[in-house]
């Protein structure tokens, strides 16, 4: 940090600020020219940022002399270092409050092994090539092992916030083979910044001072951040985010604790991911930060850091054989040990080989650890002259600007790497990751998605990643042919005012939810009218690669126990949804008697819950059993299967229980010999893994028709506090014969509408399920 003492200490700070601000003002504007031309050809950002450097830079303007005195004062290179110092710290603390801990541990084995893979081959890569490197480029034979290591850590390592950065511009940060990546490419970073630390210390003979230092001043952090987040949390329960002071407060004592960290040791990259990682992701405090830093980092520091890579880019050194020599061959050795040690631990692993290229491409991108490496850091350490430093840093530069465009090649010809994984949890093993969507309109909403979210989530050890999606409507746009101070109350919220009360109320009941549970949920906001809203949904499923959305009903219970409406528009998006949506959907209309212990209390771990699913037969039907798997193993949740079968098909059985005349039984569905072949395959797979285990119970009900089917609804209405069922698609069915006689809502299917209705009676919430459609229709009862 000399650069900094220096720096303040200048009399002539103002030139070299106005330098520094016009080169990034300027950097932003022509990235986002660059952008807006590139998006179209599936590029990703970073790759236009470093565009837009190579635009202003020597290679580019900066021939020009005048541009070149301006842009490339001596006096603001100390400047650009601490930029650089800030922008290191803040986006590796972002990174590390935004990875979830649990996730990365229960990859670890096979990240590491990636990770490490391409580590070992990078390394024994760059070890061969640094001293034909060394020779080629002439350096002090004094410094020759301090230049091999360096080379070695520079060729093994890679960018995680230039892969995160990425992965979000191309959407695959969400897929399984994303989330790989950019695990493995952590794991590198970490590594190869803790053994840059070590070479570090121990070339100036002080690294217990520096390892005792770091951790120190780390662990002090990370306990009064703990403390301070909690009593933060508690205080003003009535402000949905942190205050200005109170964040600064937060923000300083990360920014604190780096600067001591650089001043004394090498860096604080490691420290300042650490901080975030440990952070207490519950509350408003986690969330006030996450979202002020989100957008500052990802929308001016992330892209003026990669046009600065691009800015220092010099193409005229390139004008010799040797120097353009010396750039391809560290080039190509950099995606070939990339490649190939990440192949190799993937043939170990048994991952697929496009799997595998595409990992290594992404490992194989630079960033901001480059410049230290190749820095002042090692300058005592190598001795780098002017030409050495440009020729590694133009290297550095091409690596990522093949990796990006070749990223997104491999994203439009691989797009089984992206897509859908599991539409439908038809085909999702139960104990497999689930990525869910919980859509609430207010707070009435919260408890009733938040439940089945808890249920969903199964036993304690299943992984799951749910999302919340407010949706609000945005009631009329902002004038813009007025004056700022012309426009009215109610024009001029911004983002953060949309939403009202209902934002604080819906947090505090995600944090009692995330308290009791431990299940952190990812909350996130959509703002459209109505007639658009379910666009927002879709994408937003779409993006995070869920596999269920789950959405409240538009009517909601009085106290007399009548459903009452709600807007109209709430309904309408339902609708959209369930016809547009990538993947199942559920809709959850939230029932109970005053005094009775409902659904809703399963988020209180206080009672067990009855839970029944009703299967008439068809895809829909299936779907809900599917959920179902999920649900059975929640501890808190005794579930039975209920078939409803034609009383024709009784004379079929094979098999009876003793004497009994009773339209319920419990049997084995092998003996099954009517009904859909498709139907009875699945159940007899379902009870042969789950009911004769004695996970799930499995009862057969038979009746004539709708009428009958009706009674005998009516009979268990008061047995279940959640009744599962398919939305349709089961044809000409003589079991509900005459139930859609009377039906109100065709979005909930024939039985979900008549268990939703107000003259029914029953003391049960509804869950109904319709299964992933292929194409874009409104399948509805026939």
């Amino acid at each position: 940090m000399d650069a900094t003492q220096r720096m303040v200490c200048r009399e002539d700070i103002f030139n070299p600020l106005t330098s520094m601000g016009l080169q990034m003002a300027s950097i932003l504007v022509i990235s986002h020219f660059f952008h807006l031309v590139l998006r179209a050809l599936g590029q990703p950002g970073p790759i236009a940022q470093i565009l837009s450097g190579l635009v202003l830079g020597p290679s580019g303007l900066s021939n020009i002399h005048k541009v070149r005195d301006f842009f490339f004062q001596a006096s603001a290179a100390e400047y650009y270092e601490v930029f650089g110092f800030f922008c290191r710290m803040l986006f590796m603390f972002l990174i590390g409050l935004e990875t979830n801990h649990s996730h990365v541990l229960r990859r670890l084995r096979l990240s590491s092994t990636i990770a490490y893979g391409g580590v070992i081959v990078g390394a024994i890569f760059g070890i061969a090539v640094s001293f034909f490197l060394h020779q080629q480029l002439m350096l002090n034979d004094k410094k020759k092992f301090g230049f091999v290591l360096v080379i070695m850590i520079m060729m093994a390592y890679s960018a995680s916030p230039v892969l995160i950065r990425i992965a979000g511009d191309l959407k695959f940060a969400t897929t399984d083979i994303g989330r790989m990546a950019i695990y493995c490419s952590l794991i590198n970073e970490i590594t190869c910044l803790v053994l840059f630390g070590l070479i570090i210390s121990f070339h100036k003979n002080r690294f217990f001072r520096d390892f005792f230092l770091t951790i120190g001043v780390t662990s002090v952090v990370v306990v009064v951040n703990k403390f301070v987040a909690v009593w933060f949390n508690k205080r003003n329960r009535n402000q949905k985010y942190l205050r200005n002071p109170e964040l600064f407060f937060m923000l300083s004592l990360l920014i604190g604790s780096s600067m001591i960290i650089e001043m004394y040791t090498s860096t604080s990259v490691i420290s300042c991911f650490v901080i975030g990682l440990t952070f207490h992701k519950e509350g408003k405090t986690a969330r006030t930060l996450v979202q002020k830093l989100s957008y500052c980092v990802y929308n001016f520091i992330l892209p003026i850091y990669f046009g600065y890579l691009g800015f220092q880019f010099d193409a005229s050194i390139l004008g010799s054989f040797n120097s353009a020599s010396v750039v391809i061959i560290v080039v190509l050795l950099s995606i070939g040990s990339k490649i190939s040690g990440t192949l190799a631990a993937c043939h170990y692993l048994n991952i697929p080989l496009n799997h595998g290229v595409f990992i290594g491409f992404c490992l194989n991108l630079k960033g901001h650890a480059d410049l230290m490496f190749i820095g002042q850091a090692t300058s005592s350490l190598v001795g780098w002259n002017t030409d050495t430093y440009n020729l590694l840093l133009i290297s550095i530069v091409l690596n990522t600007m093949i990796s990006g465009p070749v990223l997104a090649m491999l994203m439009r010809r691989e797009e089984k790497l992206i897509s859908q994984s599991y539409a439908t949890l038809d085909l999702h093993h139960p104990d497999s990751e689930l990525r869910t969507m919980a859509c609430v309109y207010g707070p009435r909403h919260v408890s009733a998605v938040l439940s089945a979210t808890a249920a969903l989530s199964g036993s304690q050890t299943t992984p799951t990643i749910p999302y919340m999606l407010h949706l609000i409507e945005l009631l009329q746009k902002r004038r813009t042919n007025v004056s700022y101070h012309e426009l009215e109350d109610n024009e001029l919220s911004d983002e953060e005012g949309y939403g009202g009360n209902d934002v604080l109320e819906i947090h505090d009941a995600v944090d009692v939810f995330t308290a009791a549970t431990k299940i952190l949920v990812h909350i996130s906001r959509a703002v459209s009218p109505f007639s658009t809203l379910y666009e927002d949904v879709c994408s937003a499923a779409e993006d995070l690669h869920t596999s269920v959305i789950i959405l409240p009903f538009h009517k909601h219970q009085r106290i007399d126990g009548k459903m009452e409406s709600a807007k109209e528009g709430v309904r309408i998006t339902n609708q959209k949804v369930l016809r547009h949506a990538p993947c199942s959907v559920g809709i959850i209309v939230e029932r109970g008697q005053a005094g009775v212990p409902g659904f809703s209390q399963l988020l209180e771990y206080v009672s067990v819950q009855q839970v029944a699913t009703l299967f008439f037969g068809g895809p829909d039907d299936r779907e809900a059993v599917a959920w179902s798997k999920r649900i059975a193993s929640h501890p808190l949740v005794n579930l039975t299967v209920i078939r409803f079968l034609s009383t024709d098909s009784s004379s079929t059985r094979n098999e009876r229980v003793g004497d009994r005349q009773d339209v319920e039984v419990f049997m084995s569905l092998a003996s099954l010999s009517t009904g859909n072949d498709v139907d009875n395959a699945f159940l007899n797979d379902f009870y042969n893994q789950y009911v004769t285990s004695g996970q799930v119970a499995y009862v057969e009900k038979y009746v004539n028709n709708g009428t009958e089917t009706v009674a005998a609804l009516m009979d268990i209405g008061d047995m279940y506090s959640l009744f599962i069922v398919g939305k349709g698609g089961r044809g000409h069915s003589p079991l509900t014969t005459g139930m859609s006689d009377w039906e109100e809502c065709p979005e909930l299917g024939t039985v979900g509408d008549l268990l939703a209705s107000s003259d029914f009676n029953v003391n049960g919430s509804v869950l109904v399920v319709q299964q992933h459609r292929n194409s874009n229709k409104d399948f509805l009862d026939e």
